[in-house]
């Protein structure tokens, strides 16, 4: 999901996230999310790919889950067509030659050393401007309030045979204070004409000149006179620009059909990319109607947010589409393409057309259906939820090959990466497709979604650990500014919060309030504020009288979280003392940073404690923590009952406890696991683990915690074990005594393995819950069990890949396939790796595409690594968002992490490039590389080379030297002490 909340979007109840598979997620590992993408099985150790179907139908559902929620959240809140090459030429005041070949082409005036579409500034313009001591408008970091939209009619031309396009916006603004300066946004387009007219017949207002001042992207007209203020007048701007070779903005992409290259352009607007397209005021306080025609070649069909109203075919092989009106939105919504792709469809029972477009073959094979009919049913199920219906007459998925996002939810027109959406049925069976996926998204649906713990809260505490994280809700001033600030931060912290506040509100009361919130501000801008406001009238309507504000505003307004820890009050029976402070990875910052030092952070905590012993856990109360330090009476409490902490971790903080009720809940889950719930076992787990590598913990309590995994036959607190052990694994991978700790991890799974076994190829079974459950446990134990070096899981892994080779059928179960192929690669000689390779050319399956190409980064030959690092950066061999996974699960490899460190410095220049203004790819780059570099040499290269390339990704590189730091000051501080236990604990 692009841009939502950290622009002044229309009233949401969240920063709805999209659920990243290992795709697209920060330092994650594919299915336990950091160990999530890689999972590779080497002899010592090894990186594991885990982007498997049943993995890619969970990603799939939670995004097109937070697809709709925000696009029907949005959809709540918020001319004749002539030749752009040459209308209005007589009464345009200036206008730029072209050279175009093709019927009405694109015209493009690249001078020398000139931007596309430069003008010279007016004379004398900044000269007045000074005389009058005051910045000038265009220099203003936002748009002047003077002016604003009311309707866009927009007219494009394709060319697709020499990607440029050129367009004519006709664009009806109200003036609400007098002005002789225009001033709205454009970006590398070149303006051909511009013209004026008031609203109402009166005749032309003369443009004076007109410009572009980059500093700000923005294009500004000077008139010979005033607007009028309260009147209305009509911009006409004629331009054209290229359909560039990138991700934002309106890109181009292509795939290989019958061993033809075709081509599509698709557009990416959020979060401030619409300037690219057409000029435009492109920030989301403007929200306007559209009227979009397209022009294109008659082998292209031409889609946009709405349905076409009318086609006109012309005698020379042009149509040209002509678009519904769209409802009120701001420009970053708007969305639309040209393509040579079919679709099939379906249709809700509120007769919403759901249509998913992708390349003909894939849609021949059927790979889009699975995702056209859960989509159906999520449309559905979020009319019953917020009881408004979906606004728009269609929806259409949109499936391409290269896209910046996992999905981006453009209204009535969703776009995703075909990874995200296809499967192909040859290899994932739909009905056992859709068996999983409507247990998820029932679980989804109904707030009972376990894996949201392991897959959102647990991963961004990570990130929101570290001293350089920043509050959700920040002033966002420039386009800068928001790839500064959005961040998995703005959307997994978000979703925990609304979670925890869903949770102590009553889900039926927090239902009901935001109901009344979209009922309130449809089709309206609202504020964080509004929210809060409408949640705790909701409240009082059933007699609870809590101020949301006051309480969320802590939890928004300020960065990080607390930790909790409770302690007995040993002096007085029944009293514990509750205590909270920010919880913070390096310790050590708190001294050294006064904003992190000073005390002042502090949140209102609604604390959730339950007193348990043997075989009986209380009822859950909840007490409300505001202060620094309290006392509260327990009652039931003795001296063999253990307490436990935020119930099923609805809340977002840590919990820790003084060690004897560390070590009662240690006993407690060696004897009867069961007493405590699923959910908490897997908080124990993972908050354990994060309090001993910041160091409010003995190192050996997490390792102690484990120990009862033997018995654990739940799929969720072992993928918290997986997840919690992977950046541990990452701290020792490359040390001396690793051996100790990887064989104390085979001892922990060594159990479970043999129980569970190896699954069978039954393409066609049909899934329950719990058997769903079990192939998930079964998936991970095998995933850690080859990761780790297990012999039996190395010998069926490469059995499996040599009858492959030999018969040219694959008959690896299809929901370790990325386990397999990564153990064969990471095992066997170099005929593997090529065999691989090859398949990874052949195959058109992109799910299968990509758990292809992670495994060849699972290969111990470092000449083979270097050699993929550098294919790479071929677009052609490997798609422009997987060259990113490439160099990431290559860092993550031990034998790689030095040639990934070192390709990434060489080659910086070209990635910044390319990805430097996609927000999540760049900062996703630089961590990914970054955040296993644990020696002080490393640290200082880092820190070298960031004064070497000082230019943009500051809080990215931030972010990766406190990272580093951390690693280093863990190897001083606790590298021995954990070895010392490890090895007294395999001698007993």
């Amino acid at each position: 999901m692009a841009l939502d909340e950290k622009r002044e979007k229309s009233a949401s109840f969240t920063p709805m996230m999209i659920e990243e598979d290992a795709a697209l997620r920060n330092g994650s590992r594919g299915l336990s999310g950091q160990w999530a993408d890689a999972v590779g099985v080497r002899p010592r150790t090894t990186e594991r790919h885990i982007t498997v179907h049943k993995r890619l139908v969970l990603g799939f559902a939670i995004s097109i889950l937070a697809l709709l929620v925000v696009t029907m959240i949005a959809v709540l809140l918020s001319v004749r067509f002539e030749e752009c090459s040459t209308a209005a030429a007589a009464d345009s005041p200036a206008r730029a030659s072209g050279n175009g070949s093709l019927p009405g082409a694109a015209r493009l005036n690249h001078d020398a050393g000139e931007p596309p579409g430069r003008q010279e500034e007016a004379p004398g313009e900044e000269e007045e401007w000074q005389r009058r001591r005051q910045p000038p408008p265009w220099t203003q970091l936002r748009l002047p309030r003077h002016l604003r939209p009311l309707h866009y009619n927009l007219m494009l031309s394709a060319f697709m045979e020499n990607f440029t396009f050129c367009g004519e916006v006709n664009v009806q603004i109200e003036c609400l204070n007098a002005s002789r300066y225009i001033v709205l946004h454009a970006h590398r387009v070149h303006i051909e004409a511009v013209q004026v007219a008031e609203d109402k017949l009166s005749g032309a207002v003369r443009v004076s000149s007109f410009f572009l001042y980059p500093q700000n992207q923005v294009f500004v007209v000077v008139l010979n006179r005033s607007l009028e203020a309260q009147r209305s007048y009509n911009l006409k701007i004629i331009y054209s620009a290229l359909i560039e070779n990138e991700l934002l903005g309106f890109f181009r992409s292509s795939y290989v059909l019958h061993g033809e290259r075709r081509f599509l352009g698709v557009t990416q607007f959020s979060p401030t990319h619409a300037r690219k397209a057409f000029p435009c005021f492109d920030e989301p306080i403007y929200k306007a109607t559209f009227k979009i025609s397209i022009k294109h070649q008659a082998t292209y069909l031409s889609l946009s947010n709405m349905p076409v109203e009318t086609s006109v075919f012309e005698e020379d092989g042009w149509v040209t589409d002509h678009f519904s009106q769209t409802p009120l939105m701001s420009t970053y919504y708007l969305a639309w393409a040209v393509c040579n792709f079919t679709y099939r469809e379906t249709t809700t029972k509120n007769g919403v057309v759901v249509r998913l477009y992708a390349r003909p073959d894939a849609i021949r094979r059927g790979a889009g259906d699975y995702a056209l009919n859960i989509t159906r049913r999520l449309i559905e199920f979020y009319e019953d939820y917020f009881k408004v219906p979906y606004s728009l007459p269609k929806l259409d998925l949109l499936a391409v090959p290269k896209h910046p996002y996992a999905a981006m939810e453009n209204w009535g027109l969703s776009v995703f990466v075909e990874q995200r959406i296809l499967l192909d049925p040859s290899i994932s069976s739909i009905s056992y497709l859709l068996d999983v996926t409507m247990v998820i998204v029932h679980e989804l649906c109904h707030q009972e979604k376990q894996r949201f713990l392991t897959d959102v809260l647990h991963e961004v505490m990570l990130l929101d650990g570290l001293a350089s994280s920043h509050p959700v809700s920040q002033e966002v001033q420039r386009a800068t500014d928001i790839d500064r600030v959005f961040d998995w931060i703005a959307y997994k912290k978000g979703a925990a919060l609304i979670r925890m506040l869903a949770n102590f509100m009553g889900h039926s009361v927090f239902q009901m309030g935001l109901q009344d919130y979209l009922t309130i501000h449809k089709y309206g801008n609202a504020a964080r504020n509004d929210l809060w406001n409408t949640l705790s009238e909701a409240l009082k309507k059933v007699g609870k009288f809590v101020n949301i504000q006051e309480v969320m505003d802590q939890w928004t307004l300020q960065m990080g979280y607390p930790v909790i820890t409770i302690m007995r009050n040993e002096t007085a029976d029944n009293i514990i003392v509750i205590s909270q402070e920010h919880f913070i990875y390096d310790i050590d910052a708190k001294t050294t940073d006064p904003d992190l030092g000073n005390n002042s952070y502090l949140w209102q905590i609604p604390l959730t404690i339950a007193v348990g012993n043997t075989s009986h856990i209380s009822s859950e109360a909840i007490i409300w923590v505001s202060n620094k330090s309290e006392h509260h009476r327990i009652a039931a409490l003795d001296e063999t009952s253990w307490l436990l902490g935020n119930i099923n971790q609805t809340g977002y903080f840590r919990v820790n406890y003084d060690v004897r009720n560390w070590r009662l809940l240690i006993d407690q889950l060696m004897r009867n696991h069961e007493v405590i719930s699923v959910s908490n076992r897997a908080g124990l787990i993972d908050d354990a683990f994060n309090l001993a590598r910041a160091g409010y913990l003995p190192q050996n309590i997490p390792l102690e915690i484990i120990r009862y995994l033997s018995e654990e036959k739940d799929f969720l607190p072992w993928h918290a074990a997986s997840r919690a052990l992977y950046p541990l694994d990452k701290l020792l991978d490359r040390t001396e005594n690793y051996n100790i700790f990887n064989e104390y991890i085979l001892k922990q799974v060594a159990t479970m393995y043999l129980k569970l076994g190896w699954p069978t190829n039954n393409l066609n079974r049909s899934l329950v819950q719990a058997a769903y459950q079990h192939e998930e446990l079964r998936r991970e134990v095998i995933m850690l069990a080859c990761s780790f070096g297990n012999k039996h899981c190395h010998q069926q892994a490469a059995t499996l890949i040599s009858d492959w080779i030999s018969s040219n059928r694959n008959r690896i179960p299809l929901n370790v396939r990325d386990v397999v192929y990564c153990t064969g690669v990471s095992l066997m000689d170099e005929d593997v790796w090529e065999f691989i390779w090859m398949k990874f050319h052949s195959t058109t399956a992109v799910s299968e595409k990509k758990i292809l190409l992670e495994a060849l980064t699972c290969s111990d030959d470092r000449n083979l690594l270097n050699r993929l690092l550098n294919l790479s950066l071929n677009s052609e061999v490997v798609l422009d968002q997987d060259a990113i996974d490439v160099i990431i699960h290559v860092a993550r490899n031990p034998h790689g992490r030095d040639l990934a460190w070192k390709f990434f410095r060489e080659k910086w220049k070209i990635l910044n490039a390319r990805y430097g203004e996609a927000l999540f790819m760049n900062s996703k780059l630089i961590s990914g590389v970054t955040e296993f570099l644990n020696t002080e040499e490393e640290l200082n290269e880092l820190k070298n080379f960031i004064k070497s390339y000082k230019e943009g990704s500051a809080s990215s590189f931030s972010r990766a030297v406190e990272t580093v730091e951390a690693n280093v000051r863990w190897q001083m501080l606790y590298k021995e002490e954990l070895f010392q236990w490890l090895r007294k604990s395999l001698t007993h």
